[in-house]
């Protein structure tokens, strides 16, 4: 699969060390060419550098760019970007882990409305860059599950390989316009992680006991 990052951070250094490692073809694009360069010969395995453009003209296109900036850059790629699966990681969350979309269209419908064309799915962002570095993520000997939220068939088919490449398993939770409960999920969790040291998964219960008492 031909895959396309734009931005040239941690969680394009993330996960994109594991899909080439995993035999995709990358292209790591940025403003800055040199850095760039530089997160593509970290990555290896082939992967190469280029511009915006050069990264919006694969498969899959991974937007790992902050908040506001994504929609910008993606705006600019609509007519390029047409077709495209867009794959979005990024959390809304501002000072004091508010919500910075809570009174309007998510992260995610943000990407859809500035490149209508294209087949957004909302995905990794309720994880730190470092659970993706991981080789894989399991946790009292489970696959870490990534929850996955979209409208286009063929999209969700190709970020379900993409989490598998991984060593994760695809979890999908609706169409797209559940993205923002996954946004919300990840201010939630922030907010307990980062805020008070909480564990987040103490919150659920087992699935047995999801729907109430069992038992007599």
């Amino acid at each position: 699969m031909r895959i396309g990052i734009l931005g040239t951070g941690n969680m394009a250094d993330a996960l994109g060390t594991h899909w080439a490692r995993a035999g995709h073809r990358l292209t790591v694009g940025g403003r800055d060419l040199a850095k760039a360069g530089r997160l593509a010969e970290r990555i290896g395995h082939g992967a190469r550098p280029g511009d915006l453009r050069a990264a919006a003209d694969a498969d899959v296109v991974l937007v790992a760019l902050p908040f506001g900036a994504g929609a910008e850059v993606v705006r600019a790629l609509a007519e390029p970007l047409a077709g495209r699966t867009l794959l979005d990681c990024a959390n809304p969350v501002g000072p004091g882990f508010r919500l910075l979309t809570s009174h309007g269209p998510s992260a995610a419908e943000q990407l859809a409305s500035a490149a209508p064309r294209s087949h957004v799915v909302k995905a990794f962002n309720l994880c730190h860059e470092d659970v993706w570095r991981m080789r894989p993520p399991v946790f009292d000997g489970r696959p870490l599950a990534v929850p996955l939220c979209g409208d286009d068939a063929t999209a969700l088919t190709r970020a379900s390989e993409l989490v598998s490449d991984l060593g994760c398993t695809p979890f999908p939770t609706g169409g797209l316009d559940r993205a923002g409960l996954l946004e919300a999920t990840a201010a939630l969790f922030i907010g307990l992680w980062v805020g008070t040291g909480a564990d987040a998964q103490a919150i659920a219960p087992p699935l047995a006991y999801a729907s109430g008492p069992i038992g007599g």
